[in-house]
């Protein structure tokens, strides 16, 4: 139980210092002080409606499944960690 905590508490802090930067980028793009996409205002509106349905889907499974609390926030944690991440990704490599 106490690795499973320590391990949903790292991919939290990973998957929340990730958001930061592309909320940083984005309000940069945003800014005009660096390149962006033009579909990105949307984009980051629509990105979180299907990374939050997700993150529901996974964690009502996990809880089906017999999962613990714990569980159920990693599973949970899984689609908006993997959006996040993606977009930090993209975000941040070098334009040329």
């Amino acid at each position: 139980m106490m690795m499973q905590m320590m391990r949903l508490n790292l991919a939290t802090a990973t998957m929340l210092a990730e958001a930061q930067t592309v909320i940083g980028m984005r309000l940069m793009g945003l800014a005009g002080l660096v390149p962006a996409s033009a579909g990105e205002s949307v984009r980051m509106v629509t990105e979180k409606q299907a990374a939050f349905a997700e993150a529901g889907i996974a964690a009502t499974k996990a809880m089906v499944g017999g999962a613990n609390p714990l569980g159920a926030m990693e599973a949970a944690l899984v689609p908006i960690s993997r959006t996040t991440n993606a977009n930090s990704r993209r975000l941040t490599r070098a334009r040329r």
